[in-house]
Formats: C-alpha cells, structure tokens, sequence
C-alpha cells in the first residue's frame, strides 16, 4: 500500500514547505513548456530585460549580482537580448572594456507583451480566490523570495517587484 497523506497538523512546515517548493518549481517549468508566455523573449530574457526597465541601464557586472548569475551567463543573454533588438550596449565611459545596457522600445515592448500574458494566466487560475488570499499568496511569495535573495544574492530581487 501507498503512503498515506499526513495531515496538515501532523506535517511539519518546514517539510511541507520543501516538498511545495519542489511542486511549485515542476509545476512553473510545466507552464513554460506548455504554455505560449514567451513568444517575444524567452523566460531569461524577460527577467534580464524586467531587471533592466527596475534598475535603469546597467553594465554586465552589475546586471550578473542582480540576477544572481556569472558575468558569462549574464553575457550571452544580453547579447541574445540585443540580437532580438531587446537591448542596445554603450561605451561605459572611459573604461573601453565596459559597456552599459540599456533597453530598447522593442525590449520594453516584449516585456509588456509576455507581463500581460503571465497575469492574465495567474488571474484566471486564481480567478476564484478571495482579495485577502491573493494579498497574503503575494506577501508569502515575496518574504520567500527575499529569503532567497538576501542567502545567495547581495541586491534586491530582479524586477524591482516588492
């Protein structure tokens, strides 16, 4: 025989919420996979380009702390970004070597674009959900992520969403 399900009383919550983060991951790879969010830019794209409209140009240094990648990884998504017009780069004054990011209308636009559909898919999913559910789903899922970020990143979360 199966497992039973532990009540959430005999659950501890640390383990729950392991387990739900785990569920939760599968389940956002699920919607990228199944769904059409990201036709303009794809998910690295919009949190790169979501990054950018929050913080204002920025270089690769900088973007890679925000995003909590390497300067590499950081590299080659911009240069994606800028090969699909989403981005422009600019001399960072007298170091040649640098060079500032800064988001085109196309980028602005392809954000707008894939921020409509990602909300309008979470209104609907949550379409019978009180105000109060949505405000504390909001306030836990953020506290989550600024737990994250204040671990392993020395900035604020990308996006500016707080």
């Amino acid at each position: 025989m199966g497992e039973q399900p532990v009540s959430r009383d005999d659950c501890d919550p640390l383990d729950a919420i392991e387990f739900q983060t785990a569920v939760l991951v599968r389940n956002l790879e699920m919607l990228c996979r199944r769904g059409d969010l990201y036709q303009e830019v794809d998910r690295a794209g919009y949190l790169l380009l979501r990054t950018l409209i929050a913080r204002g140009p920025s270089d690769i240094t900088c973007l890679a702390s925000a995003l909590g990648l390497d300067p590499s990884t950081t590299g080659r998504q911009v240069l994606a970004a800028q090969r699909a017009g989403c981005v422009t780069r600019a001399p960072g004054g007298t170091d040649r070597r640098r060079s500032v990011v800064h988001v085109t209308e196309q980028g602005i636009n392809a954000v707008n674009a894939v921020h409509a559909r990602r909300r309008a898919g979470t209104a609907a999913m949550l379409a019978d959900w009180s105000e109060q559910d949505l405000r504390t789903l909001s306030d836990m899922v953020t506290r989550y992520n600024q737990a994250i970020t204040g671990e392993f990143l020395d900035t604020d979360p990308p996006g500016g969403a707080s």
